[in-house]
């Protein structure tokens, strides 16, 4: 199949193909025409690589489980180095959750401190009265 039918099919733009290609992440074979031409492992390659950014991988990060298809495996995530990406990619989130944790216990008590300094201070029976 040719660029523009591959993009359609995994509803990427043929700009977005061509990049894939610059970094390596596509291959660029070539028709008796000089026109791109892609398969069925292509496809898969790229809705690989989509469904990993959208989850929040680099481009660079998903070499490793395009390479893992490419090399047969039914799944791109079922290489040693695609495990490794999946652990690293796991320590990441879990230091970005402690970090919104801590954010979320600091906003939590600002607005706390917020509240207890806007409210007026309450009356004690010792107090001397108000003058009219």
């Amino acid at each position: 199949m040719r660029i523009g039918e591959l993009g359609r099919r995994v509803g990427v733009s043929t700009r977005t193909l061509r990049h894939y290609e610059s970094l390596g992440l596509l291959p660029a074979r070539r028709d008796t025409h000089g026109y791109r031409d892609y398969d069925d492992a292509d496809e898969r390659a790229v809705v690989e690589i989509r469904s990993l950014v959208a989850l929040g991988f680099a481009l660079e990060e998903t070499r490793p489980f395009v390479e893992c298809l490419r090399a047969g495996h039914a799944v791109g995530g079922s290489c040693p180095d695609s495990i490794a990406v999946y652990r690293a990619k796991l320590a990441e989130v879990d230091a970005w959750l402690a970090r919104l944790h801590g954010v979320r216990t600091e906003l939590q008590d600002q607005l706390h401190a917020a509240l207890l300094a806007r409210a007026p201070a309450p009356r004690c029976d010792l107090d001397p009265p108000e003058e009219p």
